[in-house]
């Protein structure tokens, strides 16, 4: 909504400023450290919704810091007007990528096993001294290793060490990870269903986003609606179905083709 302001409205300029740096240029780092800092409580509230499915919420952080990085790299503020917008389906989507990855029980090169012993011995003291959990850029810095081969070293924990689905989830507790898996909380899907109808609806002319917005944000109804935009009733009833109609096909294809791009 216009003129709504939010604790990362600071940053908005930093992400302009961002796009705007050469490759080259020194100060990309610094730029770069300040916007992960600044979303960073974004990216660890993903990662507690992702809680309690097995993975220890310090690795499901990293995930999500992961996903916050390529946010940012990616994020074009010339063609997306609201960062947080883009960047929530992004987190989501690399944390649900490494569930998908580190599900499967398989043979982990030598090499991998050794970096996720090393990347889970970083995080410990960093965290520690930094009173956070460590970025996946810092961890890079501090091991000497690439971000993609500290996001394969966290991706490895579930083959490395995969859980029993009949393993109890704490002294005292007869409940078990198989009572617990499948469970999605039905608000994620629905971040990305909004994030879509937003952009589908400013690509909208000014006249039909107006007139959504009188119907489905004030509770105008078709009469006053009709009086606000000096057109019959009639007029109205036939855009509002149309333009709902037309934004109810975008959606179907947009979300149909997701999915065959995930499969």
């Amino acid at each position: 909504m216009a003129g709504r302001t939010t604790d990362y409205d600071e940053y908005v300029p930093l992400l302009a400023e961002y796009a705007d740096l050469p490759e080259d240029d020194p100060r990309r780092d610094r730029v770069r450290e300040r916007l992960v800092h600044g979303f960073l409580p974004v990216a660890r509230n993903i990662a507690r919704r992702f809680a309690r499915r097995g993975e220890p919420t310090d690795d499901l952080e990293q995930v999500a810091s992961l996903g916050l990085l390529h946010a940012i790299e990616r994020f074009d503020p010339g063609r997306e007007r609201d960062f947080l917008s883009y960047a929530v389906p992004t987190i989501m989507g690399e944390v649900r990528r490494h569930f998908r990855d580190s599900a499967w029980s398989v043979r982990t090169p030598r090499s991998v096993k050794d970096r996720y012993v090393a990347v889970g011995s970083a995080t410990a003291s960093m965290s520690q001294r930094l009173g956070r959990a460590p970025t996946a850029a810092e961890l890079a810095e501090h091991l000497n290793m690439t971000r993609d081969e500290v996001a394969e070293a966290i991706s490895a924990h579930g083959s490395y060490q995969p859980a029993s689905l009949d393993e109890s989830l704490g002294s005292g507790d007869d409940s078990a990870l198989v009572d617990i898996l499948g469970v999605v909380d039905g608000e994620l899907d629905r971040v990305e269903i909004r994030s879509l109808v937003g952009s589908l609806v400013r690509d909208l002319p000014e006249r039909e986003r107006t007139m959504l917005a009188l119907r489905f944000v004030h509770e105008k109804t078709q009469a006053e609606i009709a009086a606000v935009l000096c057109i019959s009733q009639m007029h109205v009833s036939r855009l509002l179905s149309r333009t709902l109609a037309a934004l109810r096909d975008q959606i179907e294809r947009e979300t149909t083709a997701e999915q065959l791009v995930a499969v």
